[in-house]
């Protein structure tokens, strides 16, 4: 089973992705967001941790395609993350859109050919960042742009897409 969890920020989202693996008795939880230090990106690690049995394994890597090869289940923590730990250890942010959407597909066909053959259940976490304004600056369009592909090439891998909004869950 594969499952792509969407929604906006707070809405829920990561807690229903891990209610979604309540039952498997080893999870790889994958963080392949940025390595930041600031307080407040430590306390929300902090408190995601602390939700998690201590069964799950945590692996921190921007490699998404090498952290799904495996039989365990496994839930990624998120794509957008993801996606920003890819374009900035390129230092594409100020790339052409061509040559950076380029970039991220050759990235996202890695992972989704990961998904596909990946041995376990697999759920990953995204961020909906199409219902909101136009971003001010480039980089806040890029972002969106960008993800707004990768969300839907990963939701085409999926059996299912979970849409969260404020705690509640639509199964698309």
């Amino acid at each position: 089973m594969r499952v792509l969890v969407t929604g906006g920020v707070r809405s829920g989202k990561s807690r229903h992705a891990e209610s979604l693996l309540v039952g498997e008795s080893a999870v790889r939880y994958v963080a392949p967001g940025p390595v930041r230090d600031d307080a407040d990106w430590q306390e929300r690690i902090a408190a995601h941790r602390a939700r998690r049995p201590a069964s799950w394994t945590t692996v921190e890597t921007g490699d998404l395609a090498g952290a799904l090869a495996t039989d365990e289940a496994v839930l990624v923590d998120c794509l957008g993350t993801w996606l920003t730990r890819l374009v900035d250890d390129a230092g594409m942010w100020d790339a052409t859109m061509p040559d950076l959407a380029a970039y991220v597909d050759g990235a996202v066909d890695r992972g989704v050919e990961a998904l596909s053959v990946a041995g376990g259940t697999v759920v990953l976490v995204t961020n909906e960042v199409g219902m909101g304004v136009v971003p001010e600056h480039r980089s806040g369009r890029v972002f969106r742009d960008l993800l707004g592909s990768v969300n839907q090439r990963f939701g085409a891998a999926c059996d299912e897409v979970h849409l969260v909004v404020a705690g509640r869950v639509l199964r698309l």
